[in-house]
């Protein structure tokens, strides 16, 4: 997992935050100062937050990012899936193992399997937390 899945969770508890108490779009230069980043960083994160349809973007004077919906139907694991899409929880075998070892390509196939259920687990878990319940309890 990557730091921009933090990014992304920060940038939408930010977003709830914004609506709740100012009913207002925020610019990637206000989440930018507020993640302590680089804008263009932020507009990265944001673009696969829009594709994932997690937030909208307005482009122009006025302009701003907002949750796309109800932070209550928003959780980790979309935001997770947004960012992390195809991307491995774990590393594996850069070259995969010696297919002449007596262990390797048996240890290999067993990583591969309790990788997947802590993956799953991890997924669960998230799911279970949505934004707007974690801006509730931070706030």
């Amino acid at each position: 997992m990557t730091c921009r899945f933090t990014l992304a969770v920060h940038i939408l508890g930010m977003l709830a935050w914004v609506e709740r108490e100012r009913g207002d779009s925020v610019t990637s230069e206000e989440l930018a100062k507020s993640i302590n980043t680089n804008p263009v960083v932020v507009r990265r994160v944001l673009g696969d937050l829009r594709r994932a349809k997690l937030v909208e973007t307005k482009r122009g004077v006025g302009g701003g990012v907002t949750l796309a919906r109800a932070a209550s139907t928003v959780t980790l694991r979309d935001a997770y899936e947004a960012i992390e899409e195809g991307e491995q929880l774990f590393g594996s075998y850069p070259s995969g193992p010696n297919p002449r070892c007596a262990v390797g390509p048996t240890l290999a196939i067993y990583l591969h399997e309790v990788f997947g259920k802590a993956e799953e687990s991890l997924k669960k878990s998230l799911s279970r937390v949505t934004i707007d319940t974690m801006v509730r309890e931070v706030s």
